[in-house]
């Protein structure tokens, strides 16, 4: 065991430099096989709210006079602020304005189905009251009353399933916890000290004191070996049998996945997950930070999440009063007045039959597909391809108005009116059918009802060295991206190549969207399309780096003519062998109008 702690510690000194996302992938973060049999309300529940608070909400992204950005539960950290300092803060943190029932409510006016909320994050401070440290809400602040307690209660009324993030392995305030460098040295550290005298106790306290729970929420793991881990799962299993863990206990003993942060899977995920979003840039409060995301833009994650068969949770951030930002209050409202109308086609669905289309993406549900339809054709026509089934209905969800559709071959063209457009969110068609759909090749349509077609790399189909890969890089500290892109296409043989359908014939510009650092800038490719070859040199852009934002360029290089619809291959590869073209995020095609 000692030489597996120093181990242990040596690659932690290794990883000090290293964000939490970027461990998020050094570890076995998958959730397990077996599916748990009280998975299913989490599969049909879609929308949830995540809450980090702290004191590190009181800091607001503000220590000595600097103002930091990203990731504001992270500050300690960032700051290197001492213990001794960071022990101050707790006692002016009075969050007088907290009220269980306000938090409960705005969660279910946003049609939220369960709620997660930091018992203690990274910087080791519990926020509710605990046996096991003094460095809790009740004992070391003058609020002297643990908000829990409250906020379990007013959820469970709403019939919102309750949980709690548990950061089990990272604590910088205690000697033995993981990740605190500035104050304690890793090599002395004794982990299982740590775990046996605060995380376990404290997480049997979750366990035992707040109710019912739906989930523990867990995060970077580390100290444990999987059999450590396996043990240490199910000596928590018995006090809450039907509660779920997330996958980031780690070694893949979770029950459900999540996946990176602000981190969509581009494709069909069998098995429960959630993609996990904040609602501006930083998961804690930050008082300078108003980047919040609009009511259409949540709803399009969550539509794409729900799209590909998962969830989505959104966090909030309240203040170190205890209140929600005005802009997080109004814009979950509105979310939650669109699911009020639409809910039918996110909650308990399952994964659309139809790949992403121009016009948006769908959702099941038995004999009914959702079409959510986040980018409207010009002319209000709308093509679902090689859906060959008998239709029985095709309506707007929201008033039930019949829209008019016809039978093409095993197409469907549907048109939604044009006249009557309302301010919608997200417009939904039900698409009512018998028969069963049958699995068909999908090509990336090409129209012009659509100023601009994106048809993202990841419908590539690779040759060679090419291969497609998640670059995840940052805007701010912690605040992480996730971009999709071939790679590795570098010798003259390796090729990327598209099923392209054009269903209305017209003159298109083609640009591609890549990154180009200096060593793969000027070098040729070739672009081929429609019995014609298109030669192009690469463009420098920067260089990809995993700490700063992604420079990417939309490079013209063809104008083609399609004088008829129908079935077209679109290849591009390196035109000599070299170094790597280009790191290849999209194809667009612009209609020439």
């Amino acid at each position: 065991m000692k030489k597996f702690l120093t181990i242990c510690a040596a690659l932690f000194v290794l990883y000090n430099n290293v964000s939490g996302q970027e461990m998020d992938e050094m570890w076995d973060n998958r959730s397990n096989n077996k599916a748990n049999k009280n998975v299913q309300w989490f599969k049909d529940a879609k929308f949830g709210m995540f809450i980090h608070w702290g004191l590190y909400s009181k800091l607001a992204g503000e220590w000595n006079g600097k103002r930091y950005y990203g990731s504001g539960e992270w500050i300690m950290n960032q700051a290197k602020i001492p213990v001794a300092e960071y022990e101050k803060v707790a006692k002016s943190f009075n969050p007088i304005k907290f009220d269980a029932e306000e938090w409960a409510q705005i969660a279910e006016d946003a049609g939220m189905k369960y709620m997660v909320v930091t018992a203690k994050h990274h910087e080791g401070f519990s926020m509710f009251d605990s046996k096991y440290t003094n460095f809790d809400i009740v004992d070391a602040t003058p609020y002297k009353k643990d908000p829990m307690k409250s906020l379990a209660k007013s959820v469970a009324k709403r019939n919102i399933h309750f949980g709690f993030y548990y950061s089990q392995f990272q604590d910088w305030y205690e000697p033995n916890g993981g990740r605190n460098t500035w104050d304690f040295k890793e090599a002395e550290k004794d982990y299982q000290k740590y775990y046996k005298e605060k995380a376990i106790p404290q997480l049997k306290e979750l366990m035992t004191n707040y109710g019912k729970l739906g989930t523990i929420w867990f995060d970077t793991p580390g100290g444990l070996t999987k059999q450590e881990t396996e043990d240490f799962v199910n000596s928590l299993r018995k006090y809450q049998p039907e509660c779920l863990f997330s996958s980031r206990v780690g070694h893949g003993l979770g029950d459900y996945r999540d996946f990176g942060d602000s981190e969509l899977p581009p494709f069909t995920i069998n098995g429960p997950w959630e993609s996990i979003y904040t609602h501006n840039d930083s998961w804690g409060y930050i008082k300078h930070d108003l980047n919040f995301k609009t009511p259409k833009e949540i709803i399009y994650l969550l539509a794409n999440a729900a799209a590909r068969g998962g969830n989505l949770m959104l966090n909030v951030g309240p203040d170190g009063e205890g209140s929600f930002p005005a802009y997080s209050i109004q814009y979950l409202r509105e979310v939650g007045n669109w699911l009020k109308i639409n809910g039918e086609s996110i909650y308990a669905s399952t994964a659309g039959l139809l790949g992403q289309q121009p016009w948006g993406v769908s959702t099941s549900k038995p004999g009914k597909q959702y079409l959510h339809i986040l980018n409207r054709p010009v002319d209000g026509e709308v093509l679902i391809p090689d859906f060959d089934v008998t239709i029985k209905k095709v309506y707007l969800l929201d008033g039930g108005k019949e829209l008019d559709f016809e039978k093409r071959g095993k197409d469907i063209i549907l048109n939604l009116p044009l006249g009557e457009m309302k301010k919608s969110l997200n417009e939904v068609v039900v698409l009512e059918y018998s028969g069963q759909v049958k699995a068909s090749q999908t090509y990336n349509v090409v129209s012009d009802n659509f100023q601009e077609i994106e048809i993202p790399a990841y419908f590539a189909k690779v040759k060679g060295n090419a291969n497609l890969k998640s670059l995840t890089y940052s805007h701010y500290y912690g605040d992480w991206k996730h971009t999709n892109c071939v790679v590795d296409a570098k010798n003259s043989g390796d090729e990327i190549s598209f099923d392209i359908r054009v269903t209305k014939p017209g003159t298109y510009k083609i640009k591609l969207e890549y990154n180009c650092g200096t060593e793969s800038a000027l070098q040729e490719g070739v672009l081929t399309l429609n019995n014609t070859d298109f030669l192009f040199r690469t463009l420098k852009t920067g260089e990809f780096d995993r700490r700063a934002p992604l420079p990417l360029i939309q490079h013209s290089v063809a104008t083609t003519t399609f004088d008829k619809e129908g079935l077209y291959k679109l290849n591009i590869r390196p035109l000599k062998d070299g170094k790597e073209l280009f790191k290849l995020k999209s194809l667009i095609f612009e209609a020439v109008r």
